[in-house]
């Protein structure tokens, strides 16, 4: 049998801190620090403990070249090898360890660079609840807790300041200055099916599909995108869309259709709305969802092992965000943008392995309900309170 170390591997030094009482009650400080490791390997989705001895042998094991495992064995000892092959931090080439032997080249085909796909891995959340802390203070609140925040612009050089001439009047001005945040939503009203699909052709849709060759098509759409790849899904969660049965639908750009996922009546599509958002009921109740999913298998085809690749792609999300914000304000309705999903969670429901996807956030849009309105956000003309 041969072996390797996985193909992306990142060791971090904790510490625990423990108090002596004794110590303490004596009069001496007895504030200990315990110091281990953990390994961080994006292909396993977990953080591992490991010892000292795991540590020296997985600074040893190459994760190119093969080497059979009798010589580690000799070299580090058999006990500490085959804990490592039963933890998936190395490698095995035998159908025993086939399971870790795909995840760590499905890992190697997509060409992550190492860092993003450690950011990317350990970012992911599962199960975060309005209980862990996805509440929505209010600003008071956070000033009460914080204290103060920094200023809220940079006032570099102001004695050689160049004045700018008053800015005339533009066709874009009513969306841009009258987009909001919507924190509230009317649980009454609905989303016409003609504005969903103005919303959807107009932010993620193709407007036109150039051949580069022969089985090869670039899309064009209505954002920017980093390499001209458009790389980002959108998956729609429809709760209250006129003509449209409740449920998850993939949004295809070309064809301009819905394709269902999942059906549910209305009560579900609420209840997983609100647990992809994290619990955050006050956006969980817009009647339309939209999940933003990038194929980095399509973006690492041409940024194989990039360091901007992945910074790329979420910059591609906040440009569809933002022409989905004022297509939305077109429409006469408030939208939303949050990175603060279940993306581990919302992977899982959409059958998607986070190694070729990444789950970047949600956006959503609908009839405000303005008696209920606690906005956290400033619309333009405000004074603030909300």
């Amino acid at each position: 049998m041969k072996l390797r170390r996985c193909a992306v591997l990142y060791i971090e030094p904790r510490e625990a801190l423990t108090i002596d009482w004794p110590t303490v009650l004596a009069g001496g400080k007895a504030l200990e620090a315990r110091s281990h490791w953990v390994a961080l390997a994006p292909h396993l989705d977990q953080e591992i403990p490991i010892d000292a001895a795991q540590l020296a042998a997985l600074g040893g094991i190459s994760y190119t070249v093969w080497r059979e495992r009798a010589a580690a064995e000799q070299q580090y000892g058999e006990d500490c090898i085959a804990g490592l092959l039963a933890l998936g931090l190395l490698i095995g080439d035998t159908p025993q360890y086939a399971a870790q032997h795909e995840r760590d080249e499905t890992l190697r085909a997509n060409y992550w660079r190492p860092l993003s796909a450690l950011a990317h891995t350990f970012g992911r959340w599962r199960g975060v609840t309005e209980q862990a802390g996805m509440e929505a203070p209010t600003f008071q609140a956070l000033l009460d807790k914080f204290g103060e925040p920094p200023p809220p612009t940079l006032d570099l050089n102001p004695a050689q300041a160049l004045k700018l001439p008053a800015v005339a009047e533009g066709a874009l001005d009513p969306h841009l200055l009258n987009r909001y945040t919507g924190r509230n939503y009317d649980l009454s009203a609905s989303v016409p099916l003609d504005v969903v699909a103005r919303l959807l052709h107009r932010t993620f849709g193709a407007q036109e599909v150039r051949q580069v060759g022969p089985h090869a098509n670039v899309l064009k759409k209505t954002s920017p995108s980093g390499g001209a790849l458009h790389p980002v899904e959108a998956f729609v969660l429809a709760q209250r869309v006129d003509g449209v049965a409740p449920g998850l639908y993939h949004y295809h750009p070309v064809a301009h259709e819905l394709r269902p996922v999942e059906t549910m009546d209305r009560e579900q599509a609420g209840a997983l709305a609100r647990y992809m958002l994290a619990d955050q009921q006050w956006l969980s109740e817009a009647p339309l969802q939209v999940v933003l999913v990038a194929r980095m298998e399509r973006m690492h085809w041409k940024y194989r092992n990039h360091q901007k690749a992945y910074r790329a792609v979420v910059l591609d999300a906040g440009h569809l965000s933002q022409t989905f914000y004022l297509l939305a304000t077109e429409a006469g309705m408030p939208a939303f943008i949050t990175a603060a999903i279940n993306d581990a969670d919302i992977e899982k429901k959409l059958g998607l392995d986070h190694l070729r996807y990444a789950v970047l956030a949600m956006c959503g849009c609908g009839k405000a309900d303005d008696s209920r309105r606690e906005m956290v956000e400033l619309r333009y003309g405000d004074t603030g309170a909300a």
